[in-house]
């Protein structure tokens, strides 16, 4: 029989989150992106990506299988960059935030920066300056691709939506004393 020198007082904890996420979900064009790091970041993938390309198809060793790795690399940087800067321009992103849009932009840009490397690397050891051109421009975009992998890194930890909106939360935490007697 406990003794009220040797008695335990109980706390009992309950803590409740919130989380409030507001966004505009109608689609506009709104060209504020294109100013800001994400905006810029994917206006230079699309222009060195481009670039490069253009470097390999000058040269009469295009049609060799080093060139057609290097030209199917950078048109998907092309292409797929440029479909994301039209979500982003267009507010798709926004429309559709409950998607993991950083996770798959985070996967997309590690993967292509890895291919630019390994393309990069194989063009700029041929000895035609337009390959070696195509490389530098490819190490430029693979540098490009890598930072904004590393910014889409930190905002995935950070748990930032990718683009608008405001993310509340509200945490309540409400602790319950019982003496026992």
């Amino acid at each position: 029989m406990p003794t009220p020198e040797n008695s335990v007082q109980r706390t009992t904890r309950s803590t409740t989150a919130a989380s409030n996420i507001k966004v505009e979900t109608n689609l506009r064009y709104d060209t504020s992106y294109v100013r800001r790091q994400g905006g810029v970041l994917k206006v230079l993938q699309i222009l060195l990506s481009f670039v490069g390309f253009m470097c390999i198809q000058a040269t009469y060793l295009s049609l060799s299988s080093i060139g057609k790795f290097f030209s199917t690399v950078s048109m998907l940087g092309v292409w797929i960059t440029g479909i994301l800067l039209v979500c982003y321009l267009y507010h798709v992103v926004e429309k559709y935030y409950n998607l993991p849009w950083i996770k798959l932009e985070l996967f997309y840009c590690t993967v292509i920066a890895f291919c630019f490397l390994v393309a990069a690397c194989m063009t700029a050891e041929v000895e035609d300056i337009a390959f070696q051109i195509a490389g530098s421009f490819g190490f430029f975009a693979m540098v490009a691709y890598g930072v904004d992998a590393y910014s889409k890194f930190v905002a995935m930890k950070s748990g930032a939506l990718a683009q608008g909106g405001e993310k509340e939360i509200s945490k309540e935490t409400t602790r319950i004393t019982t003496p026992t007697n």
